[in-house]
């Protein structure tokens, strides 16, 4: 069996292994055995029970030839799926065979990291390697808010985990703001006294109609994503709830969009006779990499030698790379090819999964040449 064909067939079990963050036991038991086979050093943090997962964080090292170390990193959990995924290869593209997702998201980059692991197990990589596998990555980084960065003994780092072409540099990232609100009203039958009812609906909609959604401009988004409340049609609605974020690469104007969705549920609230408590928490803070930057260098120059255009790009997703870059370490997050991800039409060519180990490979040679 080729290096390659072990790699793949090790991505199709991963994802068979079911994983939906806050149950990522058996996907890092799995990791962790491989691993230790692989006679690679490798310890998992406290972080379980803060993050609120099935799991800690895994940290695997190989020493290098010489010093200095660099870090990848990706998570070991998915979004939440009905029904046990499927792997299948249709013409090199892998996909699931069922109406679940793949699982690519991260499990491609979770492949890539062991593989690289197990290329290096005997043969000393030319600096050391810290690879590191987070938990409850997909609601709100939590694993990844929750590692202790002091232990690392690298530089700066790379994430895995963006769904789009090889070859984009993720340079900087949104903060995003999330908001809940519960609306309370009375409730009364709304076909015999409906003027002693205060409808809760009727603020929350009103709240929703005050406010600037959609794209706001090229760095900020806005949106009302849940709505839920009342109880049956013939009673005037006593309570209803919204969930609703703001995203923005501008700190300043992600407050200032998430404050005006919070003034309008304030306004609607009152308007209609209402109460409405709301509450807006911080998922992840926003950064922007320079150019220069130590990784966003090692990556440009990682993706050329292998034959890849690079592009220093913008996203308007979270990944751990927010984490850790709010936290002080320096830290890239790279597309690796994947599509669809977090729907049923998620998929990863084979030859991605490849090429995206040749570019880990080739990230640290130029990483060797900066530490």
């Amino acid at each position: 069996m080729s290096d390659d064909q072990r790699m793949l067939d090790r991505f199709v079990r991963l994802c068979e292994v079911a994983s939906p963050t806050g149950d990522e036991r058996a996907v890092a038991d799995a990791v962790l055995a491989e691993l230790r086979v692989l006679g690679v050093g490798v310890e998992e943090d406290g972080a379980a029970q803060p993050a609120r997962a099935g799991a800690g964080n895994l940290i695997a090292r190989l020493p290098g030839e010489r010093e200095g170390w660099v870090m990848f990193a990706c998570h070991l959990d998915t979004v939440p799926h009905d029904g046990a995924i499927e792997p299948v290869l249709d013409n090199g593209v892998f996909r699931s065979r069922g109406e679940t997702i793949l699982g690519a998201d991260n499990k491609a980059a979770v492949t890539v990291l062991v593989e690289l692991a197990a290329r290096h197990a005997e043969a000393r990589p030319p600096l050391g390697l810290e690879l590191v596998f987070t938990v409850a990555e997909e609601d709100g980084l939590r694993g990844a808010k929750e590692l202790d960065l002091d232990a690392l003994r690298s530089s700066f780092g790379f994430v895995l985990d963006h769904a789009s072409p090889i070859g984009e540099v993720i340079t900087a990232a949104p903060t995003y703001k999330r908001m809940a609100a519960e609306f309370e009203g009375i409730e009364a039958h709304s076909g015999i006294r409906p003027e002693d009812g205060r409808s809760a609906i009727q603020a929350a909609a009103a709240a929703i109609s005050q406010m600037k959604l959609g794209r706001l401009d090229a760095e900020t988004t806005a949106n009302v994503g849940v709505i839920a409340g009342g109880t049956a049609s013939n009673v005037v609605p006593g309570h209803c709830s919204l969930d609703g974020e703001a995203r923005s690469l501008d700190d300043e104007r992600a407050s200032k969009t998430i404050g005006a969705m919070v003034d309008a549920c304030t306004w609607a609230a009152g308007e209609n006779e209402c109460d409405v408590d709301v509450q807006v928490s911080e998922m992840f803070r926003g950064y922007r990499l320079a150019s220069s930057a130590a990784p966003v260098a090692a990556a440009r120059a990682a993706l050329e030698r292998c034959g890849f255009e690079s592009s220093e790009v913008a996203t308007g997703g979270g990944s751990d790379a927010n984490a850790f870059c709010a936290a002080g370490f320096e830290c890239v997050l790279l597309a690796n090819g994947t599509e669809a991800n977090h729907t049923p039409d998620e998929s990863v060519a084979a030859e991605r999964i490849v090429q995206m180990l040749a570019v880990s490979e080739a990230i640290v040679d130029e990483a060797a040449q900066r530490c």
